[in-house]
């Protein structure tokens, strides 16, 4: 398999001299754990503070790493990458909100990404939270199984009928739905609610997409049971395969509550892991869809061997390859150039609300081993490229 991931030439082509040396310094500050540390702490304070960061934080790590404040300021960050083939998915980023009014308002603004992907060839998946739609405690009560009071009976039946209105209406108008993972304790009733959304919605093809966490060990057996269940049902899987993203969270809680962490053992262990998801979907093509979310390069030439010896087309529409938009560039543009589906997540919304999802960002990054380095080589060389050296 030809190496492809080093063209920078290709990578960086959307980036002005000027976006490159702001991606060098924010990747430069990510890169020392103290820093990030400290950044959190000062921004934090300067939100709750509401002293005037917010264009100070615009003009720097939110403009790198999301499309902008409303679905509308995301249109030429949508356009400019589909000139290069690089399509995009409308994130709405706002975390940890826990009152009606705001898992309604959750809901409008899905429904709205889903219209904005009817509309635009470039916006092929519309995405949402669980935790979008309801409160993560009352996840976690379903999936322990704990009887719930009348008004908690009533609360998880507006969280239902919130996933079955965004379902129904991405099935109507053929808007593929990707459903994020998140904590392990809140993710056996989301689990259960997107397999119910799956067969009702997935009868011809795969439109409503579950998330599986590799860095979980159990995920790849999770996988194999609902396909043994959509085989006998007759309902499509959609999927989309990430590492994950709470990896110290999960560690510390497991250890706080006295339980096996269900995290992979190593690294090692979750790239084999993942791998061996991405080759079980691929066996499965005709009757899966999969979206390998993944900014690790060999796993990406893996899914490409892969479709290479089953002489599966590139464009193939069951299977897609996703970035975060402002990360793994080379991965993205290099891809599509090549003729490979591939969509960028593309976080946008208010910058004080968007505030903790760059922060988990940065926290993830420096987390990551080698990741924040390989960002800083590739950049470093574009910049030597263009200087002629």
């Amino acid at each position: 398999m030809e190496k492809i991931f080093n063209d920078t030439k290709v990578a960086f082509s959307l980036k002005k001299d000027t976006e490159l040396d702001r991606a060098y310094f924010l990747f430069k500050l990510i890169d020392s754990q103290p820093l990030v540390r400290i950044g959190t702490a000062v921004t934090n304070f300067a939100i709750k503070a509401h002293l005037p960061v917010e264009g100070l934080i615009r003009a720097t790590v939110f403009d790198h790493f999301c499309g902008g404040v409303s679905e509308d300021d995301c249109l030429s960050v949508v356009d400019k990458m589909y000139t290069k083939g690089v399509s995009s998915v409308l994130d709405y980023s706002v975390e940890g909100k826990e009152e009606e009014s705001q898992f309604d308002a959750a809901l409008e603004m899905t429904l709205k990404t889903i219209e904005f992907a009817k509309e635009r060839q470039a916006i092929p998946f519309a995405v949402f939270k669980p935790t979008g739609f309801g409160r993560l405690d009352l996840y976690e009560k379903i999936g322990a199984k704990e009887t719930l009071t009348a008004s908690e009976k009533q609360e998880w039946d507006r969280i239902v009928e919130r996933f079955d209105k965004v379902c129904k209406i991405a099935h109507e108008k053929n808007v593929a739905l990707l459903i994020d993972a998140e904590e392990s304790w809140m993710q056996d009733a989301a689990d259960d609610l997107v397999t119910e959304m799956m067969r009702r919605y997935n009868k011809e093809k795969a439109i409503v997409f579950n998330t599986l966490q590799m860095y979980r060990w159990d995920r790849l057996d999770y996988l194999q049971k609902l396909h043994d269940q959509a085989k006998a049902e007759g309902f499509y899987i959609g999927m989309k395969l990430v590492r994950g993203a709470y990896m110290e969270k999960e560690n510390v809680r497991a250890e706080e509550k006295g339980y096996p962490s269900p995290i992979c053992v190593s690294k090692e262990a979750t790239d084999i892991n993942y791998n061996a998801s991405v080759h079980y979907m691929i066996e499965h093509l005709d009757s899966m869809a999969i979206f390998a979310g993944t900014h690790n390069e060999e796993s990406s030439y893996r899914l490409m061997e892969l479709m290479q010896e089953k002489s599966i087309k590139k464009n193939d529409p069951r299977i897609w390859f996703g970035q975060l938009y402002g990360m793994s560039d080379n991965i993205s543009y290099n891809l599509a150039s090549n003729g490979y589906n591939v969509a960028k997540y593309l976080p946008f919304g208010p910058v004080r609300d968007v505030m903790p999802y760059l922060i988990r960002r940065a926290e993830e990054n420096t987390s990551v081993a080698g990741q924040t380095s390989r960002e800083l080589t590739l950049i470093k060389t574009e910049r030597d490229r263009r200087k002629g050296k």
